[in-house]
């Protein structure tokens, strides 16, 4: 039988098949007559879009950490398209904001999620938490702003994870650092003189070393879309699966890149 609380048959289109229209509510996606908004569409329709990304690489992987979680979208999604069918599998979410804490553990308990641990953490503290496992899978990081992402990394590393997600957001810091640096180059301080270039080649820079830092440390990396620039425009997303010890001519590519722009992100204070 029907729902009778989906007012439009657009919104049943939206879902996949199976998908729970209750968890949707109580994630506020879907109203109380299982309706979607403008906005609520465009965020189930991403998150949508990475668990497709995203369970490919699983398969296998039994530990899960969503770091800096906030309302756990990605990971109740993860859950329920899933992890439902994934004995043993475990959904560890990181999040700094007790009352997102304390939110996301009764909607697990609601939704009979009992294979998830809600820690309340920053990214920064959680490698030493005692809650986690000293290994885990997976490690995913959505919106991650600024120097999170490369905390995130981090937390991937020290927990020797197979497979990383991240979608950066907001990367700051290396236009910040360039526009401190003087630069012997004239053609390479001309691609960062105005404020919004070098915000943009910043950003950019950003993920170049990350991707290679990554591949460095013995990951295949793929950077892609992560889903239509109408949707978003936090749109890069970084797919590292670890398949060797490490990559030396990637350390080489890093250390000449290095070498040509030479900005110390924090990244490489909190992995050496």
């Amino acid at each position: 039988m029907a729902n009778k609380s989906v007012s439009n048959t657009n919104e049943i289109k939206s879902l996949w098949p199976g998908q729970s229209m209750d968890l949707l509510k109580s994630l506020h996606i879907l109203t109380r007559d299982g309706a979607l908004n403008q906005d609520s569409r465009r965020k189930l329709k991403q998150v949508q879009h990475l668990v497709q990304f995203l369970t490919p690489q699983l398969e296998g992987l039994k530990t899960i950490a969503d770091l800096g979680a906030g309302k756990s979208y990605l990971g109740f999604m993860l859950y329920d398209l899933w992890m439902r069918g994934v004995d043993e599998s475990h959904l560890f979410a990181i999040e700094a904001r007790e009352d997102l804490i304390a939110t996301c553990r009764k909607i697990a308990a609601d939704s009979g999620f009992d294979r998830t641990t809600f820690v309340q953490s920053t990214i920064l503290d959680a490698s030493q938490n005692t809650e986690l496992p000293e290994a885990i899978d997976a490690v995913v990081a959505l919106h991650a702003c600024d120097t999170a992402t490369d905390e995130a990394i981090a937390f991937a590393l020290k927990k020797d994870a197979k497979f990383i997600a991240l979608v950066p957001c907001c990367q700051a810091e290396v236009a910040r650092l360039l526009e401190e640096k003087e630069m012997n180059s004239t053609v390479g301080r001309s691609l960062w003189r105005h404020g919004l270039h070098r915000r943009e080649f910043g950003s950019h820079l950003t993920n170049v070393i990350r991707a290679l830092f990554l591949e460095s440390r013995g990951y295949k990396v793929r950077v892609t879309e992560l889903i239509g620039w109408e949707h978003s425009m936090k749109n890069e997303l970084i797919l590292a699966t670890k398949i060797q010890k490490g990559n030396a001519l990637a350390k080489s590519h890093l250390d000449n890149l290095l070498h040509e722009f030479p900005v110390k992100m924090k990244l490489f204070e909190l992995v050496d």
